[in-house]
């Protein structure tokens, strides 16, 4: 192949042998012809006759002729064609050689059945012995068969069969590239790619530079690290050594010279294993030679104290697993002697510590004692608090009721306005009690907040519909903004807090405005109660939370001081902070800063469905166990013009008479005698009936689990002491009156 080898282009061959081959045809034509000619004139000598055979043979050799000639020209056409295809082809094989010459990576080709067609002279340097064989086509195997054979690469030096195999089968699939390594030391990367006609092409390229290169730059890597080693090892308060497989040290550190007490001339007195335990025995006197055994047959790392030179050492010993083995020395000395003075302070301390413990269980016994009877304490307190709520409550509801049936009748002009003053004496007990009884409810942790995602406008709307009436009666201007913000809180009790703020700035504000505003941030916003009332002092903008406590000009306005207290216990209670802003003269402003959450789609609540009732001016049947509350509630029921039939329990046998008479309403005490509850007591009194009986009830207790079960069974609630206004406009709702 001289270095190359290329296949001659063949074109048009086919075509110029059948015009040679028509050439050849009609010559024989026309001889066949012109000799019929010849022999027509011998054979019959008429001079007429010959005339008419050289007519005819003139104008059919006219027509061969110019056959002859067009196929001529024909031919000559295709060899110009041939010619300046064979030139195209001639200058695209020397374009093609010189590019696979000038490539300084080995290059060869090989065709469908694995012969090799071409190869460039940077293949044959990588593979010389290649060049004698090139001239036959030979296959891949044979050229990898020969080179298992010399042994040219590593592999097949020390497996030809196995390296033969897999170069054969790696070569066959032309994944891409990878690495061979020679036996003369070069690197070759190959990289062989399949064509589209099913041959492959390969690329040769020598690499050993990089190698070269990249073994320098770890050989660099390996000093860095042995250097950083050592001196990591140099920073090491521990004499540390390691030795290899054969025994030999391989690496020590300034601190095994130091410990072993060795100079720089006595180095090589620990070259190997043995010479260092001579030296440790015989130099030292190490008391426990088995510290520094060979061992073989287990990695675990094993300490041993020992004692070298009349100091205490810890020994360390730690196989490799390359046969090797390492040894520490820590020099522990100072530590035991710190040790031993530890333990003699720690029992010293010990001693010190039980009797201190001996105190401290008796002071804990005390403060146990002291826990218990504040325990006790708070339970009695709780427990007064809930007999008060309702002894209390029972004599108060009496009165109220009472009062409100003289409200309702004819009197003179002082005793009407003797009337009025006890009805806003019993307003102030009642608002006295019920803040007493929540903030006893607070403070015992008997209200638990239940917090959901609640609209800020319903709360909003309800302060407008509850507090417009007292401001338009004190000539104020209330204005509730409009908002369709949601937050997460409880909502009875941030709207008690609200309430709170909100009575507090129409009472003390005499001219001017209350405002409830909204103010939104990222992610929370502050509700705001703004007045123009008398603005309080910054020395009294802490007092004013505290229970009783009511100061400046607020002392000369009826008020109890409680319900700011309720508002500190209920926002501690919901995480929920507070804020006042003030100026004295100019008003105040309370807020409440709230979560803010993405509002819900809330399903349309369905109309309340009416009870039943027996029209205006029904009877009317009353259950309590208090004989004072009954005739109470029966003077001012009658007063409405009802008929009352009131009795104690369920059982009295007018009780039965009046269900037979199908009451308009039941009104029901809650906590009855013997343990006997105002639902239950209704529940019986229907079955009796045998009807579905309008009922409310009315009860001293608040407690959030008996709201709920009346809640339930959907008995409307009044607590206790009742309000006859509340009372008559529930009344109305149902149409009893």
């Amino acid at each position: 192949m001289n270095g190359i080898a290329y296949p001659v282009v063949r074109e048009g061959d086919d075509e110029i042998a059948q015009l040679r081959a028509r050439v050849r045809q009609l010559e024989k034509i026309n001889t066949a012809l012109m000799d019929r000619v010849e022999r027509s004139i011998d054979m019959e000598g008429g001079a007429f006759s010959m005339f008419e055979t050289a007519i005819a043979l003139e104008s059919v050799v006219r027509d061969r002729t110019s056959a002859l000639e067009a196929a001529m020209s024909e031919l000559n056409r295709v060899i110009a064609e041939l010619a300046a295809a064979n030139e195209d082809a001639t200058a695209a094989r020397i374009l093609l050689r010189d590019a696979i010459e000038s490539l300084n990576d080995g290059f060869a080709l090989f065709d469908a059945d694995d012969r090799m067609v071409l190869c460039n002279r940077a293949y044959i340097r990588i593979f010389p012995w290649v060049e004698e064989m090139s001239n036959g086509s030979p296959e891949f195997s044979e050229l990898a068969t020969r080179l298992a054979n010399t042994g040219a690469t590593l592999s097949s030096h020390i497996a030809p069969e196995r390296w033969l195999r897999d170069r054969v089968e790696r070569h066959r699939r032309a994944e891409g590239a990878h690495v061979q390594a020679l036996s003369d030391g070069r690197w070759i990367q190959i990289n062989e790619i399949r064509t589209s006609d099913g041959g492959i092409v390969g690329v040769y390229t020598d690499i050993t530079s990089v190698k070269a290169e990249d073994a320098r730059q770890r050989a660099l890597e390996l000093a860095e690290r042995n250097l950083a080693l050592q001196a990591t090892l140099d920073t090491l308060s521990e004499g540390v050594c390691l030795f290899d497989a054969q025994h030999r040290m391989q690496a020590s550190n300034e601190g095994l010279m130091r410990v072993l007490a060795l100079s720089d001339g006595s180095a090589e007195a620990v070259r190997d294993h043995a010479a260092l335990v001579r030296w440790c025995v015989d130099s030292l006197g190490l008391d426990s030679p088995e510290a520094l055994d060979w061992r073989h047959e287990t990695t675990q790392r094993l300490a041993a104290e020992c004692l070298i030179d009349g100091r205490n050492f810890i020994i360390r010993s730690v196989p490799l697993s390359n046969g090797g083995m390492v040894f520490t020395f820590d020099d522990v000395t100072d530590h035991m002697r710190l040790q031993r003075s530890l333990t003699e302070t720690a029992e010293t301390l010990e001693r010190r510590v039980n009797e201190r413990t001996a105190e401290l269980v008796e002071v804990n016994r005390q403060l146990v004692e002291a826990k218990n009877e504040a325990e006790s304490a708070n339970r009695s307190k709780t427990s007064f608090l809930a007999a008060a709520s309702h002894d209390l409550l029972q004599p108060l509801n009496a009165a109220r009721l009472f009062v409100s049936a003289m409200d309702g009748q004819a009197l003179p002009e002082r005793p009407r306005a003797l009337v009025q003053q006890t009805s806003t004496a019993l307003d102030s007990v009642e608002d006295l009690l019920e803040a007493l009884f929540e903030i006893s409810r607070l403070d015992a942790g008997a209200i638990q907040p239940e917090i959901v995602d609640l609209p800020l406008g319903g709360i909003f709307n309800t302060l407008r519909v509850e507090f417009a009436p007292l401001a338009a009666a004190g000539g104020l201007q209330f204005d509730v903004a409009e908002t369709a913000l949601w937050v997460r809180s409880d909502a009875r009790l941030l709207r008690r807090v609200l309430q709170n703020f909100v009575s507090n700035a129409i009472r003390y504000t005499e001219v001017g405005q209350v405002v409830v505003e909204v103010e939104q941030h990222a992610d929370t916003l502050k509700v705001i109660v703004r007045d123009t009332g008398p603005g309080i002092a910054q020395e009294d903008c802490e007092e004013i939370f505290e229970e009783f406590r009511r100061v400046g000009r607020t002392q000369k306005i009826p008020g109890k001081g409680l319900g700011l207290a309720i508002v500190r216990r209920v926002s501690t209670m919901l995480a929920h902070d507070l804020a006042l802003d003030t100026t004295p003269g100019k008003g105040s402003a309370f807020s409440i800063t709230l979560p803010c959450v993405a509002p819900l789609i809330v399903a349309e609540r369905e109309e309340p469905v009416a009870l039943p009732s027996s029209g205006a001016g029904g009877m009317v049947l009353v259950i309590d166990n208090d004989p004072a509350i009954l005739l109470g509630m029966e003077a001012l029921l009658e007063n409405w013009g009802l008929e009352v039939v009131a009795a104690r329990d369920p059982g009295d046998p007018v009780v039965a008479s009046a269900l037979a008479q199908n009451p308009a309403m039941m009104i029901v005490d809650y906590q009855l005698d013997d343990g006997l509850t105002g639902d239950i007591a209704i529940a019986t009194m229907r079955a009796i009936a045998a009807c579905d009986i309008p009922a409310m009830v009315i009860t001293a207790d608040r407690a959030e689990e008996t709201k709920a079960l009346l809640a339930s069974l959907s008995l409307p609630v009044l607590h206790k002491p009742v309000k006859p206004a509340q009372l008559r406009a529930l009344l109305r709702q149902m149409d009893v009156i």
